[in-house]
């Protein structure tokens, strides 16, 4: 038996390379085989850090005897579908006609042309209750293959065309903004949603669901109390919740409980990076906490009780040592998440690890990270480390960022410019790149931009925009450059953007968030046009649920918003006669305390608000981003010398400002008169 799995890309796969089963990598090969042999494909979908993909592997996937029913009656594809999102988006929604309990592992039985006609989640060795076991499912599925066999492709072909039959986009028209008091209604239907006793919204499962935060405290810096107050009880419930790892500070996935008790323990890129968004905004609107690193040498692991409460910049300073510290790779970018289980005392448990206090798990192997690099998820981690350490004057945070960017346009972008999707320590994916990827990857190096000056990131993150923008006035403005996953679309499977969020932002908004940033910096109209119709088919539906919507209801709140820049220039030598005027400014009468000197762009980088943009950046760089075309900062210099401030309303600026106390009274003139 040929093993296909050993040096695959994704962790996951590597991790069935000695089962049993004879296992295909996700490709076309796989399928021409079952039709050779004329069999039924048995797809099956996981994720490394998926604690009942282990489960069935041990079950299941590790009998003998059962691989050998398996690999005697079928063709098995084993997918990551953190690798393949496209893939697994097509078979979850072919597995909706069969069980209203989607999940992974996902198991789905499909014709060689890749049709399906059953699936189920997760299957037990043994019967249990409602639930038949692996092996009997195996025998009913061949059973209907080789007896009922016109059954079987009614059923296949049936599914396919509900499929095919997707709703049309609706015809181009002019997008409708929502006001003032669509969003407020908007935020009140979260609201109402809030879980008063335990926080957060709904009950079990419980996610947090980190882009909904950030839509309220998007709302919250725009002068709405009840949104703030909303995301702050949320956001500090869950700080001192068993969600939270009191130890390393990283947040699990979700709770299982409505009190956010027995987390499912696996600790993601995507949740991790967005909420160290969420706690470092908050701790700006909110500033009055105590800071610290981030983490409690003395605390009780998840297992132990709630943790010590914290302020919000101590626990976006946990969130991001843990990036640091477990989810960064050798080379630099961030694996995609840490997995649940773990080895104690020689027995392997799910969320162990975590029940340890800081001593404890110096003693213990802490649980494997998967390394595999996803694109569009360490564009959400580095656009949170490049905000937050600007913001927090962080820059261990902004090189880290750095550093992950350099890693993927060194080894994600080939030379003729096109985006890869994966890469791991065994080499690159084949797997094409999605939406998602060019959308979060290039808002995160427009962060980058923003945070430390460099052009080239802001040029990079254009070029990646410019590949996906079809038509800027059309229906669908933004397309993923490759299209859909090669397999899919050679079989009729494939699916159109969808733009449905669920813990981080769909492919849609995220294109639509990085053409806003686009739009703020170059002035060129077409992306903000592009990023209203992205957004304007799922408007209404995401005001409706906000929640389940939170990058889309963030977006519409921004867009609704008047454009604020707030560009801060500063000299890139200081002239000894300003250096002697600064310290002359540092320096305090004899028996006068010293006075409190706040920086410039310091101050600037604290501004936050609906449809406000900040960027610190130096002579130098300013006039290299001009050349670039980005013309928010064509002609904008230090005055004589002194970093500079200029305050624009759609890139019409007030006169420059050298000091803090005009540049407060400038935002309070321009918020009052914009109101």
């Amino acid at each position: 038996m040929t093993n296909r799995l050993a040096d695959a890309v994704s962790p996951y796969l590597r991790s069935h390379a000695d089962n049993p089963v004879d296992w295909w990598p996700w490709g076309p090969e796989a399928f021409a085989e079952a039709a050779r042999r004329d069999v039924p494909v048995l797809v099956s979908i996981g994720y490394s850090t998926c604690h009942w993909c282990h489960v069935m592997a041990r079950e299941s996937f590790s009998d003998p005897e059962l691989a050998a029913h398996l690999n005697e009656r079928f063709v098995a594809i084993k997918v990551d579908r953190e690798e393949h999102p496209d893939v697994d988006s097509s078979y979850l929604a072919a597995a909706s006609a069969f069980t209203p309990q989607l999940g992974w592992p996902l198991t789905v039985f499909t014709t060689p042309a890749g049709q399906a006609f059953f699936a189920g989640t997760y299957f037990p060795p043994q019967p249990v209750q409602d639930h038949p076991a692996f092996r009997q499912v195996l025998d009913a599925v061949t059973e209907a293959w080789t007896s009922r066999r016109g059954e079987v492709d009614a059923t296949a072909r049936g599914v396919a065309a509900a499929l095919a039959a997707q709703p049309a986009p609706p015809a181009p028209g002019s997008v409708e903004l929502p006001s003032a008091a669509a969003l407020s209604h908007a935020a009140a239907r979260v609201a109402a949603a809030e879980d008063v006793e335990h926080g957060g919204f709904g009950g079990a499962p419980k996610f947090p669901v980190a882009p909904a935060q950030l839509a309220l405290l998007g709302l919250g810096a725009g002068g709405d109390r009840d949104a703030l107050a909303l995301a702050s009880r949320t956001l500090r419930r869950m700080a001192s919740s068993p969600l939270r790892d009191p130890v390393e500070g990283g947040f699990f996935r979700y709770s299982t409980r409505r009190d956010w008790g027995d987390p499912h323990y696996e600790r993601m890129l995507y949740d991790n990076a967005l909420l160290l968004t969420a706690y470092s905004r908050l701790a700006l609107l909110e500033p009055a906490d105590t800071v610290s690193d981030g983490t409690d040498e003395t605390a009780g692991g998840a297992g132990r009780g709630p943790a010590p409460a914290l302020g919000p910049l101590e626990v976006a300073a946990g969130i991001a040592g843990f990036l640091l510290a477990r989810l960064r790779t050798p080379r630099g970018a961030f694996g995609s998440a840490q997995d649940s289980e773990s080895t104690i005392d020689g027995r392997r448990v799910e969320g162990g690890f975590y029940a340890l206090d800081a001593v404890e798990r110096a003693r213990h192997e802490a649980p494997p990270v998967d390394d595999k690099v996803l694109t569009g998820w360490n564009g959400l981690a580095i656009a949170a480390l490049a905000e937050a350490g600007a913001r927090h004057d962080r820059p261990d945070w902004v090189a880290a960022a750095r550093g992950a960017a350099d890693v993927l346009l060194d080894e994600h972008v080939t030379s003729d410019g096109r985006l890869r999707r994966a890469s791991s320590s065994t080499g690159v994916s084949e797997a094409v790149a999605t939406l998602e990827d060019h959308g979060m990857f290039a808002e995160g190096l427009l962060q980058l931009t923003l945070a430390t000056g460099l052009p080239r990131y802001a040029v990079a993150a254009r070029s990646l925009m410019s590949a996906c923008l079809v038509d800027e006035e059309g229906v669908v403005p933004f397309a993923a450059p490759a299209g859909p996953d090669p397999v899919l679309r050679s079989q009729g499977t494939a699916l159109a953007a969808d733009p449905s969020e669920g813990a981080y932002p769909s492919g849609v908004a995220a294109t639509a968030v990085a053409a806003l940033t686009l739009h703020r910096l170059t002035g060129d109209a077409r992306w903000r046009r592009a990023a209203e119709r992205a957004v304007g088919p799922a408007a209404d539906t995401a005001l409706d649920s906000p929640v389940a919507y939170g990058t889309t209801f963030s977006l519409l709140a921004e867009l609704a918003a008047p454009s604020t820049q707030l560009l801060v220039v500063e000299p890139s030598v200081v002239t000894p006669a300003v250096a002697a005027q600064v310290e002359g400014e540092l320096s305090a009468a004899p028996g006068e305390a010293q006075p409190v000197v706040i920086d410039l762009g310091a101050r600037a980088r604290r501004t936050l608000g609906p449809g406000v943009l900040v960027g610190v950046v130096d002579e130098d760089s300013a006039v290299a981003l001009a050349d670039a075309g980005f013309e928010l900062f064509a002609g904008r210099t230090a005055v004589r010398g002194h970093a500079t401030a200029f305050l624009c309303h759609d890139f019409v600026c007030r006169l420059p400002v050298t000091g803090v106390v005009e540049l407060d009274r400038d935002l309070a003139e321009q918020a009052r008169s914009l109101a």
